[in-house]
Formats: structure tokens, C-alpha cells, sequence
């Protein structure tokens, strides 16, 4: 049977970014909707089938990171978020608010389908839907946590509930695969956002530093993540049960 066509939602206020952008999709095979607000958004989302958000930063009245939030709170649609900023921070915020990959403006159209393609082929269900296939070894324990995958629910030893936003989920699960190895940040980053990195990006540094805030044990201390000059970092829990195996080699 045919593959449906990807349906993209484009957020943006600049009616003609909106306009030359989904010209461009359109090319490639994707299904257009615009919105230049919140309301907008919200009522494209409720009219539409919509597979992935394109998701600007500065839009007026609620901004993007709120909408990403929000959305994600509901819903597990893939969102890409625009932003002019170039401040690291910002686009970690924007990860830990719900997006699964951001781009910088100005950009290549070329690059953002690229982008597209990618996120929506990382994305577990169809049509922003929560998947509800089971997952063999769905918990993965290590050290009394545990890591509910189905769910993306960290539990630490006490029982409590540790928030992860969909970047950190991705980094711990890129860990749990190679516990006591060094892994690039090369390759976390492009685990984490399906692209290779930038060397004087340090986004992933600061999201390395974020879950190791979440991974605390009882004295305060960062119990798993370590730093490792010039390699990458390595994730020194003692045991892992239930990680899947390794599919292919590691670059270092």
C-alpha cells in the first residue's frame, strides 16, 4: 500500500517565510498547513492530521517554546524549532521543552527537509499518536533507577519521579546502550538530534550537564556522567539490566 504523504504544520508569523517554505515542501512531497499564532496553531492541529511542527521561536502573543510545551504535554507530534537566537542556552531550553531538533536562521530549505525526513523517521507512532506496540525489555535498571522506555518514566531509588524532556530521554538512552565506555559528543549529538554537530557547538554539553543534575545520588554528588578531556564523556554505572544490544560499532 502507498505511504501517506507527511502532513507539516509551518508556524510562523512572516506570511512570506510561510509562503516560500511550503512551496518548497510541497516539492518534495509534503502536505502544507500554515498558522501565524498559537490560535492558529491549535486549530490546524484540531483540523488537521499533522505529522510534524515546524515551530518558530518569536511569534506573537505566546511564543514557541510555550507552544512546544504545550503541545508536547498532549501530544507526541515531532516539532522542529526555529530560532534566530545563537545562544546555546536557548536552544536547550527549546529541546527541553518538547522539540526534537532545532535550526538556526537564516537556513537552507534543503537542510530543513533534510531535517524533517530525519525526525520523522525517529518518530515511534504515526500521526502523533502514542504508540502502543509493546517493547521487549521495556525497563532498563541500573543502579536502583529505573527507565521505563514505553513511557519515557526515569524512577530513582526512592520511588520518585525524575522529569526528562525528549533530549535528555535520548542522551541517558544513548548512555544505557555503552555503560563504562567513552562516547563522543559527536555521537551523542547525533543520537540525541539526528545530525552530526558543529565542533564549536556546545549545546551538547549543557544538555550532558542537565541530566547529570537529574542524576544525583543521596550525598549530591554526580553519580554516572563523567567527563572525559578530549574524548567525550563516559556513563559509569556498575549495572545495567535489560539495555538492548549493541546493533553496531561505536565511534569514539
Amino acid at each position: 500500500m502507498p505511504q501517506p504523504t507527511p502532513s507539516i504544520l509551518v508556524v510562523d508569523d512572516d506570511e512570506g517565510i510561510t509562503g516560500l517554505l511550503c512551496a518548497y515542501l510541497a516539492r518534495f512531497g509534503f502536505e502544507t498547513h500554515t498558522a501565524g499564532n498559537g490560535t492558529e496553531m491549535q486549530q490546524q492541529l484540531a483540523a488537521h492530521a499533522i505529522d510534524l511542527v515546524v515551530l518558530d521561536l518569536m511569534l506573537p502573543g505566546v511564543d514557541g517554546l510555550a507552544l512546544a510545551q504545550a503541545l508536547r504535554a498532549s501530544s507526541r507530534i515531532p516539532i522542529i524549532m526555529l530560532t534566530a537566537r545563537c545562544n546555546p542556552a536557548d536552544r536547550v531550553v527549546g529541546l527541553e521543552m518538547g522539540a526534537d531538533d532545532y535550526m538556526s536562521k537564516p537556513f537552507e530549505p534543503r537542510e530543513l527537509v533534510a531535517r524533517i525526513k530525519t525526525v520523522l523517521r525517529r518518530a515511534d507512532a504515526p500521526r502523533g499518536t502514542v504508540p502502543a506496540r509493546a517493547v521487549d525489555s521495556d525497563v532498563i535498571r541500573f543502579d536502583g533507577w529505573a527507565l521505563q522506555r514505553s513511557e519515557r518514566r526515569l524512577t530513582s531509588p526512592k520511588g520518585l519521579v525524575v522529569p526528562l524532556s525528549n533530549a535528555e530521554y535520548q542522551l541517558l538512552s544513548t548512555f544505557l546502550k555503552a555503560p563504562r565506555r567513552v562516547v563522543s559528543r559527536d555521537h551523542l549529538m547525533e543520537q540525541a538530534r539526528g545530525r552530526t554537530m558543529d565542533t564549536l557547538d556546545r549545546s551538547i554539553d549543557l544538555l550532558v550537564s542537565r541530566l547529570r543534575q537529574k542524576l544525583l545520588d543521596d550525598t549530591g554528588a554526580a553519580a554516572f556522567i563523567k567527563t572525559v578531556r578530549g574524548a567525550g564523556y563516559v556513563f559509569e554505572a556498575q549495572s545495567v539490566q535489560g539495555a538492548p544490544l549493541m546493533q553496531q560499532a561505536w565511534q569514539h
